[in-house]
């Protein structure tokens, strides 16, 4: 299976407004370059924008599951794919959920035909999610989001035992990396460590140069 860089746009100024598309375009270039699969993680609010600016799969920060009705600013599924977008992600460890929400959250993507990545700090909640049946589980140590070493550099235990103990709940399920990604040879000891792909944002996003950084990572997929 070919390997998948989801980029998490968070709420960085540079993952925003027009500095936003150009990093669409950026990646979509980049893509195309080097035939890699780069999905677009992007704040609810701009989906339309993002999505009507790339070919690129583009996901939403969060989602719930609900229905229509009288609910007031959560982020409801069919909202979400008629913006155009391809999936989202729940539980992410700035944006923490209980199962409960998960579940509901996995059900109604299905539902509606949106792809789910859930995050999960430890291998324990990975495989409690798992049951849930999601597209996407992506194994993200908190400690090391945002730092300068990665978790396949500094904790690749994590990922093995986690690679194994979510196959024995699903063979479906795509185990992804994340957590201090930045490197050619983070991306590599993720891969070799039975991951599908990566899960990068300040790396590229607040890099001083954007282009090369997306090069880097990139190039951990050869």
């Amino acid at each position: 299976m070919q390997p998948i860089l989801f980029l998490n746009f968070k709420l960085f100024e540079e993952g925003t407004g027009s500095k936003a598309v150009s990093l669409a375009k950026l990646c979509e270039r980049a893509a195309s370059e080097t035939n890699s699969k780069i999905v677009l993680v992007v704040q609810p609010t701009e989906l339309s924008l993002i999505a009507s600016k790339t070919r690129l799969d583009v996901f939403s920060q969060h989602l719930d599951g609900i229905d229509f009705g009288s609910s007031v600013g959560k982020i409801l599924p069919e909202a979400v794919k008629r913006a155009g977008a391809k999936g989202a992600i729940v539980n992410h460890a700035a944006f923490k959920v209980s199962n409960e929400h998960v579940q509901k959250a996995v059900a109604r993507a299905k539902q509606v035909g949106l792809k789910l990545m859930v995050c999960a700090e430890t291998t324990e909640r990975a495989v409690e999610v798992a049951v849930f049946g999601p597209d996407f589980i992506a194994i993200e140590p908190p400690e090391l989001i945002g730092g300068t070493v990665s978790v396949s550099t500094a904790k690749p235990q994590i990922i093995s035992e986690a690679v194994k103990a979510i196959q024995k709940v699903d063979k479906k399920i795509k185990v992804i990396t994340g957590a201090g990604i930045k490197t050619t040879d983070d991306v590599r000891k993720a891969i070799e460590l039975g991951t599908a792909g990566v899960f990068v944002s300040s790396g590229i996003v607040k890099a001083k140069n954007q282009k090369k950084a997306l090069k880097e990572i990139l190039a951990g997929f050869k």
